[in-house]
């Protein structure tokens, strides 16, 4: 019989950042966890960004799992379609497209919108999971910090632009897959793009998940008149080739404790099927606090700088 944590219980192993993150708190949660109703998705559409590997690909198989038809959005359409080959051989008849944008790209981010927008009639769920972590800085083809262009100005820019198609729904999901580093971090307004200081790609991955979590609750005032509820969330501690590459101190001394792919993507999945209040932040299927330390928090007046700050890069009007 499964016995659910009690809620100080299920906060004592978040605050404990190892058990609540690693796969211990996945496996003391989820036994209590309904299944997810059978073909929940069926007849809807989906789109993951980042999903040739890792959470992207578990999410993506999720989704078709429940009958959604799911598009793949990876820079590379070769390991985009070799991700679809391996997510059709283990969901039967999945339904599954390969397409291709760099989300870092604001003018890739516009062609592909344009032309996703114009042959699809409707977008149910649309996932913004890719993700880099960089050795040093970089920047974008437009001169963005690739992580601020990554998480936060791609996705901003990819939702404006296929808000249409998303309004059409009647009840669409966005899902920005963000991470437990955001604690870590606070908002830096007179350096969003860590142009100053010594810089550190781990940081700068924290800094912009911070960034995202932070627009949530203004990207679901935006689009709330339009029946499109925004969502941001974090995985835990997952095993993945990004993790392998970027972190491979951290894997190699975290990889017993750390989560699959599958389980680091339960909660998108789990979202993008089930009806709960907008603009929140989530971790195993519970909203969770945005701020456990004093010193990250913002002020309204900061997340209002960040929101015209990311508005006007992406070539947005502010209101």
């Amino acid at each position: 019989m499964a016995i659910r944590l009690p809620p100080a219980l299920d906060t004592a192993l978040d605050r404990t950042v190892v058990l609540g993150y690693g796969r211990t708190g996945f496996h003391l949660r989820h036994g209590a966890w309904p299944a997810l109703p059978a073909h929940a998705l069926r007849g809807r559409t989906a789109l993951v960004t980042g999903a040739n590997s890792g959470i992207g690909k578990a999410i993506a198989a999720g989704l078709a799992d429940l009958g959604a038809t799911v598009t793949l959005l990876v820079r590379n359409e070769a390991r985009g379609a070799s991700a679809a080959a391996e997510i059709a051989a283990a969901v039967p008849n999945a339904r599954l497209l390969v397409e291709r944008c760099d989300v870092a790209d604001l003018d890739d981010i516009r062609r592909f919108a344009a032309e996703f927008a114009e042959r699809t009639e409707r977008l149910d769920v649309l996932v913004h999971n890719a993700g880099v972590l960089p050795a040093t800085r970089r920047e974008s083809p437009q001169g963005h910090e690739i992580c601020v262009a990554t998480h936060v100005l791609g996705p901003l820019l990819a939702t404006e632009l296929l808000a249409p198609v998303l309004a059409r729904s009647g009840d669409a999901r966005v899902i920005q897959v963000s991470s437990g580093g955001m604690y870590t971090q606070a908002l830096h307004p007179d350096d969003f793009e860590y142009r100053t200081g010594d810089y550190r790609g781990a940081t700068a991955y924290a800094r912009s998940k911070r960034m995202q979590v932070a627009l949530t609750p203004i990207l679901s005032d935006r689009y709330a008149a339009a029946g499109i509820s925004v969502h941001s969330m974090h995985p835990g501690w997952v095993d993945t080739p990004g993790v392998a590459t970027s972190l491979p101190m951290f894997r190699a001394l975290t990889r017993p404790l750390l989560r699959t792919p599958a389980e680091g993507a339960d909660t998108v999945i789990w979202l993008s099927a089930t009806d709960v209040p907008s603009g929140r932040f989530w971790h195993d299927r519970r909203a969770r606090p945005e701020q456990y330390r004093r010193r990250t928090r913002e002020s309204d007046a900061d997340r209002e700088r960040l929101w015209r700050y990311c508005a006007a890069a992406v070539g947005l009007p502010a209101r």
